[in-house]
């Protein structure tokens, strides 16, 4: 019998292992897409740009974690939807996250939320002019040509939620707000809409 089942081809092996993803219906994953989002990563490198831009002041002998490693983990974390580092404490043992990061699902966990904790803690004011410095060459490069004006339109959009209830927050109601600021990239002359959400 012959095998017609598509698969995703291109992905960057493990360990010298091969990784294959299959659409058969096999062991399913919510967390599949973080291995396409790697090979992405991989070609901007990103997660290095940013840790070039940190100093990282842990003893070199006793680091099990490294700069690179644990931003790359914050950002497939944040990409996957779980914005809050609390998630780490279950997402460390995840086996799509740990392949994500070049590590076979029977390796040591990822790290662990207080050390992502310290990693968000770590920049001082020169180090986040750096890393904002890094994300606009990052963004510049991502141009054939950097067009002569970029227009960032920059607004923030209230969510709304009341807990226990699917009715509508008013003002008088308690409710909590989520404020994701919304940033949309228009250039010229072929028109390019990009939009990135911030909770």
């Amino acid at each position: 019998m012959v095998d017609a089942t598509p698969f995703l081809p291109g992905l960057s092996p493990v360990q010298g292992k091969a990784v294959v993803a299959r659409f058969d219906g096999g062991r399913l994953s919510s967390e599949g897409g973080l291995l396409a989002l790697r090979e992405i990563e991989r070609r901007l490198g990103l997660a290095n740009r940013l840790t070039a831009c940190l100093k990282d002041p842990r003893a070199p002998e006793k680091v099990v974690h490294g700069l690179a490693e644990i931003i790359r983990f914050r950002m497939l974390m944040i990409a996957a939807g779980y914005e809050d580092g609390n998630d780490a404490a279950t997402l460390r043992r995840d086996p799509m996250f740990k392949l994500a990061l070049d590590r076979l699902p029977s390796d040591e966990e990822l790290c662990s939320q207080s050390t992502i904790s310290r990693l968000e803690n770590l920049p001082d004011v020169r180090a986040l002019l750096r890393l904002g410095r890094a994300l606009i060459e990052q963004y510049c490069a991502s141009f054939r040509q950097v067009p002569k004006r970029i227009v960032l339109d920059i607004d923030d959009t209230p969510a709304f939620a009341r807990a226990g209830s699917s009715t509508a927050c008013t003002a008088a109601s308690s409710c909590a707000c989520s404020m994701p600021f919304m940033t949309i990239t228009v250039s010229s002359p072929s028109l390019s809409l990009t939009a990135r959400g911030v909770w």
